[in-house]
């Protein structure tokens, strides 16, 4: 069964009387419980196609539908987890990751309980009481995802969650993903610009070309059984993600006056 769903999906925005095309004719299907990933040149429109996951961006002509409905609103199946860290700055850790759960009406003992082991899992032991500001990226991109993921939504949807953070730390955070997703077999529908974290956490992974955005290629891949730094030294990871790259190159034409 697909979860997420776009039939003829296509995307104009209007500016100064003139129509710009974002997206154009986008049919894909996320099955139940796969993480895909979403690769393309800037301005493909891979956020817009998240967004309209989301509920918070909806087509020109077409359906976007999850669960076999159509997405008409956001909706509680469906949590996002975007590149800023989503966090409230005056609550602590602990606190920023039972506001869900306290909107959800869980009782106290139970949501401590639930906050107790997702910080362990995430790796915050000894960072309770600590606020926004005192955490490093990497530490307040972790209390987002585990605020997102304590509420155990059946789809996940991430825009480059790891893109502002160092290197070292994205492998990190890679591989915790990998790990959550085991556990929690939520679906998980990623955009990045990254061809080899596409391509670390991806079961297939969606290929966009810009001007308009549009669907040009759908890549199985095999799920590493590796860290992040041992699959990317393996030659079937380094054949594909050169194959990608290629693609990549060939969908982004060179900026006017440079010669290629």
């Amino acid at each position: 069964m697909s979860d997420i769903t776009f039939t003829g999906v296509t995307r104009v925005f209007q500016r100064d009387g003139r129509e710009f095309p974002t997206l154009a004719g986008i049919d894909l299907a996320v099955a139940d419980r796969e993480f895909v990933a979403i690769v393309g040149p800037s301005g493909c429109g891979k956020t817009t196609c998240m967004r309209m996951a989301a509920g918070l961006e909806f087509p020109t002509e077409g359906t976007v539908a999850v669960g076999g409905y159509r997405v008409q609103a956001p909706g509680p199946e469906r949590a996002v987890v975007f590149q800023q860290f989503a966090l409230f700055p005056w609550k602590s850790v602990s606190d920023n990751i039972d506001f869900g759960l306290k909107c959800k009406g869980m009782a106290g003992a139970e949501r401590r309980e639930h906050v107790e082991r997702i910080i362990g899992v995430m790796g915050l032991q000894g960072y309770e009481s600590a606020f926004p500001h005192q955490l490093s990226g990497g530490m307040q991109q972790r209390v987002a995802i585990a605020a997102t993921l304590i509420l155990q939504p059946r789809i996940l949807l991430m825009d480059e969650p790891f893109g502002a953070l160092d290197p070292g730390i994205r492998l990190r955070m890679q591989e915790l993903l990998i790990q959550l997703w085991n556990e929690q077999q939520s679906t998980v529908f990623l955009v990045t610009h990254s061809v080899e974290e596409a391509v670390y956490l991806g079961d297939r992974v969606f290929l966009m070309a810009a001007k308009p955005g549009r669907l040009i290629e759908i890549l199985k891949v095999p799920r590493p059984a590796e860290s992040p730094e041992e699959s990317r030294r393996k030659p079937w990871f380094i054949n594909f993600c050169q194959t990608l790259l290629r693609r990549l190159e060939e969908e982004s034409p060179a900026p006017p006056g440079v010669k290629v």
